[in-house]
């Protein structure tokens, strides 16, 4: 099974690049070759051309939740996720939207059922600074847990 774990985010706006973050860690810490660890600073259609080929995605994000407490970390499916209120365009796409176009266009995206994503609560997504805040830096080792312990989960 192809498995690709990615984190997403914006590594200068303080939160926003928590994913990146985790997956930097993760992939340190997981002796798995057969798992391939990326990151980007996209989202919509544009995530289509980096999940196409693969059976199984890994997604790690920053979330932005209404009451959220800050380091939460949330485990969910495309599915789980509303259409985008924050999109670099208004002819973009959200997560779930893109990937029922991808698998409409032939290309091979992972079923949502094997589309994890691993989401955690930010503070500050707008604030330009190469460090997290302070509780979603202490979210940083639960959630490479939560990596790992999805690399290693049966399927």
């Amino acid at each position: 099974m192809k498995t690709l774990v990615l984190g997403l985010g914006n590594p200068i706006l303080t939160d926003d690049g928590i994913g990146i973050r985790v997956v930097r860690e993760a992939a340190s810490r997981c002796p798995n070759g057969k798992t391939r660890f990326a990151e980007a600073s996209l989202g919509g259609l544009r995530l289509l051309d980096v999940i196409n080929g693969y059976d199984r995605v890994i997604l790690v994000d920053a979330i932005l939740t209404r009451g959220g407490t800050p380091g939460a970390i949330y485990h969910m499916g495309p599915g789980d996720l509303l259409a985008s209120l924050h999109s670099d365009s208004s002819h973009d796409l959200s997560l779930p939207g893109a990937l029922k176009l991808g698998r409409r266009l032939g290309m091979k995206v992972p079923d949502d059922d094997a589309f994890e994503i691993i989401a955690i609560e930010a503070q500050d997504v707008l604030t330009f600074g190469e460090s997290p805040t302070a509780a979603v830096a202490a979210a940083i080792p639960q959630a490479v847990d939560a990596v790992l312990a999805a690399i290693n989960a049966p399927r």
